[in-house]
């Protein structure tokens, strides 16, 4: 008995460092949210108060038509959850969702059915912790995607080469008309880790969705290697992080950012 708890203590023992590295150096270890998950954002800074439930915002529909610069440059939602402040009035008044869900881009808080009356589609956003059906099935629409291996498994990138998805990238009366630019040149980022392949920055990739604007200046300074950063900044969400984990592809594919070969 007492040699059974000697090893069991000498076990703890060896595990309470390991466990507090972790939450020093890495982070605390989150549970992967399943591939329809991926994404998702729960919007609650107003309706609880109201007592209306939480809105789930999913990602991967909406940019499944949608650029990424269409709604954190142009409609104006910010990069945070939580950080944009989105009240009724304001979506009521064209704003934020307002500018979509107006019956005309997207359903509305009102539709009208066949018979003239009205119907209120509150439950379609406000659905946190109800037992509603979804309109859009994302299982059946990865099926028909190119598959990766992490985040919700849709390689979106390939998805809109292919064509199998067209990206909306102009509102009217809300985006601008801008001048088309070439192509930036891919960049060659030198890693200071030891024994990692140097990555490949494709700025054409990220331009398709998100501009030049979505990322500069607030995000990346405009000079290359003017601002350093290192992976402990993109794991807690900074730089690049900011959307590799929260919905673009996650951080830990490193293999899909440190792709130079060796020579």
């Amino acid at each position: 008995m007492l040699k059974k708890i000697y090893i069991f203590l000498l076990i703890v023992s060896l595990f309470i460092p390991l466990t507090t590295a972790f939450g020093d150096g890495l982070g605390i270890k989150k549970k992967n949210p399943k591939p329809h998950e991926f994404g998702d954002l729960i919007l609650n800074n107003f309706s609880t108060k109201a007592n209306r439930a939480p809105v789930l915002f999913r990602h991967w529909l909406h940019r499944a038509k949608y650029t990424c610069r269409l709604c954190h440059v142009d409609i104006g939602f910010s990069m945070r959850s939580g950080e944009t402040g989105i009240t009724e009035s304001d979506n009521e008044n064209g704003l934020y969702c307002g500018s979509c869900h107006n019956e005309k881009e997207a359903f509305g808080p009102t539709s009208t059915d066949t018979s003239g009356k009205d119907i209120k589609n509150c439950d379609l956003c406000h659905r946190v912790g109800k037992e509603i059906p979804l309109r859009n099935n994302f299982y059946e629409f990865r099926k028909t995607m190119p598959r990766e291996r992490f985040g919700n498994g849709i390689d979106w990138i390939k998805a809109e080469e292919q064509g199998l998805i067209k990206l909306k990238d102009y509102l009217e009366n809300i985006s601008i008309k801008r001048p088309k630019i070439d192509d930036p040149a891919a960049l060659t980022i030198e890693p200071h880790e030891k024994n990692m392949p140097e990555i490949i920055f494709s700025h054409e990739k990220h331009a398709k969705w998100s501009g030049c604007e979505l990322c500069h200046p607030d995000i990346f300074g405009i000079k290359k290697g003017a601002e350093p950063y290192t992976m402990q900044e993109i794991f807690d969400g900074k730089y690049c992080g900011l959307c590799h984990g929260p919905v673009a592809f996650p951080n830990m594919d490193c293999q899909r950012c440190h792709t130079k070969l060796a020579q």
